[in-house]
């Protein structure tokens, strides 16, 4: 069975090293930090120019890789070899190929940490390979973190580096960052940075330290969007237009559309409840009052309406029939549309 990446993270930090791990999925975030953990941890500093080797799939084949793993270390009492997207190890997946791996897996030398970090897919679950490693390997499945779990995720990193957040703040700076781990606790390392003893991570230090304004972003636009803040939608509108690099018209319009999505499987699931509907709709409870909130002021048929408005407006950005309109101008026409 497939290991979870904190308890990978929980062994090596507690000196548990296996001899190979194979590290796939979507998310790169929870790959990098385990190959990267072992590539600064496994070894002694003095140890590692002899006995540490970093590969990149595209360089070497399996048999190379394999030849190294078979190594024996040099006045150490390991050595670690690690292949950085080896998705890309040539003919992978390969019945010969994935036989070369699936030997050294059924005789793996001990004294070797053998890592494969293969980034954005996975192996074929049917093939042998995948159920070789299932049983010989830590194997670890690294998957996106679901939207409505990722101010969860937040507040767990931040809790993790000593510091703490609130659950609104968490959900603000998702909304605002997107599903990015990487770039989300980049962010947050870049204001925790600024502090020697444990502080609450509030929307004021974001703005400080991230630059994402706490009146004048993504969210806020959406809120106002649905509860009809005509004055408030327009202020965004004239923010955005005055930072087109940091907030640049195709993905706004793409988070509308996102946004009314939402609202018409609210009115398509109105008997479910508020755990139910958080999961359809693919959010966080805490949202649930909001979209509800919404799906009054936008009837189904007004949504569908705005559903045309929108597709109007994706082309326009795109410069299909855009007649020589800015990109503040296209905004202010659909956000016009949909709320009158």
């Amino acid at each position: 069975m497939a290991s979870k990446a904190e308890d990978v993270l929980k062994d090596l930090k507690a000196g548990k090293y296996a001899p190979v791990y194979f590290l796939q999925g979507e998310e790169p975030f929870f790959i990098d930090q385990i190959s990267d953990y072992i590539e600064a941890n496994a070894l002694q500093p003095h140890d590692r120019g002899f006995n540490q080797l970093v590969v990149y799939g595209k360089d070497v084949s399996m048999m190379d890789i394999l030849n190294n793993a078979r190594r024996f270390p040099m006045m150490s009492d390991r050595q670690v070899v690690i292949v950085k997207e080896a998705q890309n190890i040539l003919n992978l997946g390969r019945e010969d190929i994935d036989n070369q791996l699936i030997n050294y897996l059924k005789n793996p030398l001990p004294s070797t940490i053998l890592v494969f970090a293969h980034k954005y897919k996975s192996l074929d679950g049917r093939k042998q390979l995948s159920k070789e490693l299932d049983k010989a390997a830590v194997f670890v499945k690294s998957e996106k973190i679901k939207d409505h779990l990722l101010s969860g995720w937040i507040e767990s990193y931040v809790k993790s580096k000593g510091h703490s957040i609130d659950n609104p703040t968490a959900v603000f700076l998702a909304e605002a960052i997107g599903n990015n781990l990487e770039v989300i606790s980049n962010e947050v390392d870049k204001i925790i940075i600024n502090f020697s003893s444990p502080s609450a991570i509030t929307k004021e230090l974001i703005q400080k330290y991230v630059g994402i304004n706490k009146e004048y972003n993504n969210f806020e636009l959406t809120k106002a969007i649905g509860v009809r803040d005509t004055l408030k939608v327009n202020k965004i509108i004239e923010y955005f237009s005055q930072n087109p690099k940091n907030h640049p018209i195709i993905p706004i319009v793409a988070l509308i559309f996102s946004y009314f999505q939402k609202i018409a499987l609210l009115h398509q699931n109105k008997s479910a409840s508020e755990t139910e509907l958080a999961r359809i709709l693919g959010i966080n409870p805490y949202f649930i009052k909001e979209y509800k909130i919404a799906a009054n002021n936008y009837r189904l048929g007004k949504v569908i309406d705005c559903f045309s408005h929108i597709r109007e407006a994706d082309l326009r950005s795109k410069g299909v029939d855009a007649s020589g309109w800015e990109d503040k101008e296209i905004l202010r026409e659909l956000l016009f549309k949909i709320m009158h």
